[in-house]
């Protein structure tokens, strides 16, 4: 009961945010046009304080397991290079050869593992999140860019690499609340507050503006695509990463962070790149919707399985 109990706590509110969007959304009171622009005003000002303060509060004495991020990145790459010799034996179209490799890969950190860890470790767990957020987001931009290219038959512009990853929202906002830790920076408590009020009202609102972007409607045409690839993202990967996780020797909350990167639904960032890069926009749109709602039942059942097993938590 008690493992139920830590699993419907992680997973339940994601699914109250979510549906309360789409509900908002079916019943007329936001558009796509609204929800479109909302969305860009959490990625751009929102989600950067929530970096921010995230980084801002780490305590005094606090180190970065560097086998972690090695083991991470590492994960990464060798999983992009194992889909790159594989998917375009499996898939004809190049269009959606990039957009299936994307899907699987790359995950919504940003949005789900911070509140995910903070609802089974606390607020001591979001900082090993956010830190290690702010290591993974640029690597799933970079790649994305050069996969999507890839498929494409363009060649990826390294000025306009760099430059998106040093504009990113996400970045800017971590670096900033990294660089006030290692001043040792303290905000006047005016200002303080509010700062971490905006940063507890992000997820909810991204989660909100996720649901409200939601379509189911054209799902069934590709499910072909998408069942086998969100049976390797959202089941296959995480008990693999995990596993090795578990016989590498990291800590229990090491392990949920690199599940979480793993394990949670794709980033909608990969709808709007597969887009304007020349991927199959519908697929990559589907792929994100039906991860999401799929997710909402696969974290459950493993955050269930695991705090049973005594892994987690």
């Amino acid at each position: 009961m008690s493992s139920f109990l830590v699993a419907v706590n992680a997973v339940v509110p994601f699914l109250i945010y979510i549906s309360f969007g789409y509900g908002v959304r079916r019943s007329g009171l936001a558009d796509e046009t609204f929800l479109g622009r909302l969305n860009q005003l959490v990625f751009k000002a929102f989600f950067p304080i929530l970096m921010f303060n995230n980084l801002y509060k780490i305590e005094t004495g606090f180190t970065l397991n560097p086998k972690l991020v090695v083991f991470a990145v590492a994960g990464i790459l060798i999983l992009q290079v194992v889909l790159l010799l594989t998917v375009p034996r499996l898939v004809r179209e190049n269009p959606k050869r990039g957009v299936i490799i994307q899907a699987i890969y790359r995950s919504n950190f940003v949005l789900f593992g911070i509140p995910l860890t903070a609802s089974i470790y606390g607020a001591g767990g979001t900082t090993l999140a956010s830190m290690m957020i702010a290591i993974v987001i640029p690597i799933y931009n970079v790649t994305a860019v050069f996969i999507l290219e890839l498929f494409r038959g363009g060649k990826p512009r390294p000025a306009v690499l760099l430059k998106n990853v040093c504009t990113n929202p996400l970045i800017l906002g971590a670096a900033a609340g990294f660089v006030a830790f290692i001043l040792g920076l303290r905000l006047p408590a005016c200002v303080e507050k509010p700062v971490g009020q905006f940063a507890d009202l992000t997820t909810p609102l991204a989660l909100f503006v996720l649901g409200g972007t939601m379509h189911f409607s054209s799902i069934r045409g590709n499910a072909r695509y998408l069942v086998p690839a969100l049976a390797v993202k959202l089941v296959l990967l995480p008990a693999v990463i995990f596993a090795l996780a578990l016989a590498l020797g990291f800590d229990s909350l090491e392990r949920f962070v690199l599940f979480t990167m793993f394990a949670t639904p794709i980033a909608a960032s990969s709808y709007s790149m597969a887009e304007n890069m020349g991927g199959d926009g519908e697929l990559a749109g589907e792929f994100v919707v039906l991860s999401t709602a799929v997710s909402v039942i696969t974290i459950f059942l493993w955050v269930f399985v695991l705090r049973e097993m005594g892994l987690v938590g």
